[in-house]
């Protein structure tokens, strides 16, 4: 038989036998303080014969050597599933990139911008817009595009890192794969909007209270300002915002005790200071209120919502949800958090693995509840990949243990060993599965516009007027020949018409038509407006107005048209 020792179990004051073949894990301060044995002779770090330290410097490093190698072709595979994503501009993509270029040319010309764009964007039009327009000068939305996959990447890059810190290497890399195999990740890695760069910024928040935790206090103010960027990216980030902040006490406090306390003070000081000071008397107020904190509530049902939730996030969040069960009931089962065992060579005890859990799992349902709140499903399925960040450590803390503590132990049995590595496949798989069907088929829920902006390309001009299902599309692609003005969309409109009479809603389209103010009229069928059926009815029985064109498309919902009208006079 295997020699045993004891090790106390913090938090629940019962000893758990080791035995030296699970790789007890032994801090320098455990081994110089360790008693004095024969002779008064103590047990030391200094002791150590002098070819062993070397041997296990030598395996760490091919370990981190290794594990940094896997990490890469993860982040490969990461960057194939999402650029294999093909689709014309999304109109909320469209929509950030023209504003990107109107920003600019308004920092560097002084030309006229959109005043709307701060009082109804989900994040600052001075932000994320113009790094898009940038790219988008560059490589056009191929280039935008990028840009996402750059954050997404790094997003995957600080979850290994956090949750190496948090446990090990290992349970780094099944959260990574994880991550990586969601449909958040994979679409938001090619999709030109917000909610890349602000996850990035949220993750960077998260790694630096993490990395920090045996710190000076004062260095959590680090990760302030990066808070604050991660809200003015996208409003909607600041939901996870105190998920950071009760994280950089949680992670300090096996080696501060209370003391962590005064690490959640400053950080929230520090947000609360930088974050009034920019936007006390800034009209981005308004625009919070709009998108976010006064959203308009839809008609989404609370049990749908919470199926395509579980849809898109159902299995990763399982898996978290056991390895939060498992890590609350025994702590150390080859994953020992790196910051505790620097400190005392122990792990944390039960209450403290059972608030890690709870906050990073209870992160994952903030999205889902507050849309729930709302009664939306809009944009559900990329703000649940904000809170899948945050429960990744621990899903894949669950996927480790079921695989097991070991790869290289047979002692458990050869059998034995093959089905829980199976089983863990199985896991991935599923996920990676899932991921790739349900990033196909959000990537086809908009139609194809190349046929229709090479439709138009040869009759819009700089004087013309036009309206459409879908001004963003045009608005965007026609940037170098139209201005945003000359274009209006379908979902609202107050019009004056030639006699002074003023008119809105759906009555203002049907006299716009009748005055023949639009060159060219763009319809999506089916309809995107609640106004559709009276514009294409105004349009059929205007003498103004001939159908020019039906393009025919198919998306995720069905086949479909665009329908071009052309005016005759």
């Amino acid at each position: 038989m295997e020699p045993e020792i004891t090790t106390p179990d913090f938090g629940t004051g019962r000893s758990l036998p080791q035995r030296f073949g699970d790789e007890l894990q032994v801090s320098r301060s455990s081994i110089q303080e360790a008693p004095r044995g024969l002779g008064g002779m103590g047990a030391s770090l200094d002791d150590t014969p002098a070819d062993v330290a070397p041997d296990a410097t030598r395996a760490d490093r091919r370990r981190a050597w290794v594990c940094r190698a896997v990490l890469g072709l993860i982040m490969v595979v990461q960057a194939l599933l999402s650029t294999r994503l093909h689709n014309t501009a999304f109109m909320d993509e469209a929509l950030y990139i023209y504003a990107g270029h109107a920003e600019f040319a308004h920092l560097l010309h002084g030309a006229s911008v959109n005043s709307s764009y701060s009082s109804t964007f989900s994040g600052s039009p001075v932000l994320y817009p113009l790094l898009a327009g940038a790219m988008d000068s560059l490589g056009g939305l191929t280039g935008a595009r990028a840009l996402s996959l750059v954050f997404m990447l790094g997003c995957t890059g600080l979850l290994y890192s956090l949750t190496r810190r948090l446990f090990n290497e290992r349970v780094g890399l099944f959260a990574a794969v994880l991550f990586v195999a969601s449909q958040s990740t994979i679409v938001l890695g090619w999709f030109a909007t917000f909610d890349s760069a602000a996850l990035f910024l949220l993750a960077f928040a998260a790694w630096v209270v993490v990395r920090t935790d045996r710190a000076n206090p004062f260095t959590v103010l680090f990760a302030a300002p990066i808070l604050v960027l991660a809200f003015c990216t996208k409003y909607a980030a600041g939901l996870f915002i105190p998920t950071v902040v009760v994280l950089a006490v949680i992670v300090a406090w096996p080696h501060r005790g209370a003391r962590a306390l005064w690490r959640g003070v400053l950080l929230s000081a520090a947000v609360a200071a930088i974050g009034g000071t920019l936007l006390y008397g800034s009209s981005l107020l308004s625009g919070i209120q709009f998108t976010t904190t006064s959203r308009a509530h839809g008609t989404s049902s609370t049990s749908a919502l919470i199926d395509v939730s579980a849809d898109w996030i159902g299995l990763a969040f399982a898996l978290a949800c056991w390895g939060a069960l498992s890590y609350v009931w025994r702590g150390r089962i080859g994953e020992v958090t790196s910051a505790a065992r620097k400190a005392t060579g122990e792990e944390p005890g039960r209450v403290w693995r059972a608030m890690l859990s709870l906050l990073l799992c209870g992160t994952g349902l903030l999205a889902p509840a507050y849309q729930m709140h709302l009664s939306t499903s809009v944009s559900l399925h990329k703000h649940v990949g904000f809170g899948l960040f945050f429960f990744a450590p621990l899903a894949g803390l669950g996927l480790s243990r079921i695989v097991g503590p070991y790869f290289h132990r047979t002692a458990i049995g050869v059998g034995l060993l093959i089905v829980r590595t199976a089983i863990g496949l199985l896991f991935i798989v599923l996920a990676l599965s899932n991921g790739i069907e349900q990033s196909q088929w959000r990537y086809a829920t908009w139609p194809d516009s190349t046929r229709l902006v090479n439709l138009l390309r040869p009759h819009v001009n700089s004087q013309g007027r036009y309206l459409s299902d879908i001004a963003q599309v045009p608005t965007y692609y026609f940037r170098d020949i139209t201005k945003w003005n000359q274009w209006t969309g379908t979902y609202h409109l107050n019009y004056t018409d030639t006699k002074g009479v003023k008119h809105t809603g759906a009555g203002a389209f049907a006299a716009a038509i009748d005055d023949g103010r639009y060159n060219f009229v763009v319809l999506q069928k089916p309809g995107v407006s609640k106004f559709d059926p009276a514009i294409a009815k105004a349009l059929a029985t205007s003498a103004k107005y001939r159908l020019y064109a039906e393009l025919p498309f198919t998306t995720t919902f069905g086949d479909g048209s665009y329908q071009v009208w052309t005016r005759t006079s």
